[in-house]
């Protein structure tokens, strides 16, 4: 009896580990792709999720399709590359919240390019919302975070924080910078109870891939060298958001999680 007592308070305990129910969730980003599968493990898995994104309308459908898991979802109009909107966007969350557990940092563009024709309103379009608005963004929840003595920051880099790729510099310098960006935030932030972390994922079908998806020659050699066989699908995230969102991860800090079917280790 006593064996079979300890297993069930051990399980009970793992199982609080990864519980999220009724946590403030922020995603960006969020109205498709990776950022809307990343909303909705978060709210199947409990929490409560704000969609942040530039286009409202596809926010609130996103919203809708969420309350079928029980908790609440709020829609804020949001382009990160815009300072102040960010400002608003936090300010009018916590209003409403309270508190602000987690943050999910996915918007990101790509614009392609070959690099010695690289325009440089596409640069600084991409390094604006990549690099610049995940920063800004990180910086306003994380002072809330602060206060808090608790949170999560997971900022979505890429393979791209570790290769060069081809036709993507501003896209692949942006994606360095998230990978630096999360190791100098958790070196200061981890002290006081924030934990910033970041997932790489590899090959995903999602909007941001599709030229090259539909480059018949291009699609065929990346897929023949991902050890599983197979592009990423948006659900697979779902599982491995939830752990640097939850107690779990409480010990890791500055980590980036690559999630690619194998690519790196190939």
């Amino acid at each position: 009896m006593e064996t079979i007592a300890t297993e069930i308070i051990y399980m009970s305990t793992l199982s609080d580990l990864f519980d999220i129910s009724g946590k403030c969730a922020i995603v960006t980003g969020a109205s498709r792709g990776l950022g809307a599968a990343a909303a909705e493990g978060l709210a199947e898995a409990g929490a409560n999720v704000i969609l942040i994104g530039r286009d409202i309308q596809t926010l609130n459908e996103q919203r809708r399709s969420l309350q079928r898991f029980g908790t609440e979802t709020f829609a804020v109009q949001c382009d990160v590359s815009k300072p102040r909107q960010i400002s608003t966007a936090v300010s009018r969350i916590q209003k409403k919240f309270g508190s602000i557990d987690i943050l999910l940092n996915n918007a990101g563009i790509i614009k392609r390019w070959p690099a010695a024709d690289y325009p440089l309103e596409d640069w600084q379009s991409v390094i604006n919302t990549n690099l610049t608005g995940l920063f800004l963004m990180a910086q306003a929840v994380g002072q809330i975070m602060i206060e808090q003595g608790q949170g999560k920051i997971i900022n979505i880099a890429s393979l791209l924080s570790f290769s060069g790729g081809k036709f993507v510099p501003a896209y692949t310098a942006s994606k360095h910078g998230v990978a630096g960006i999360t190791k100098a935030l958790s070196n200061e932030w981890a002290s006081q109870g924030v934990n910033v972390n970041a997932i790489a994922p590899g090959y995903f079908e999602t909007d941001a891939t599709e030229a090259l998806r539909s480059n018949h020659k291009r699609f065929r050699e990346l897929n023949e060298r991902i050890p599983v066989g197979r592009w990423g699908k948006p659900e697979d995230l779902k599982g491995t958001i939830l752990y640097p969102a939850s107690k779990a991860s409480d010990y890791v800090h500055g980590h980036v999680l690559v999630v690619d079917g194998g690519w790196m280790g190939s």
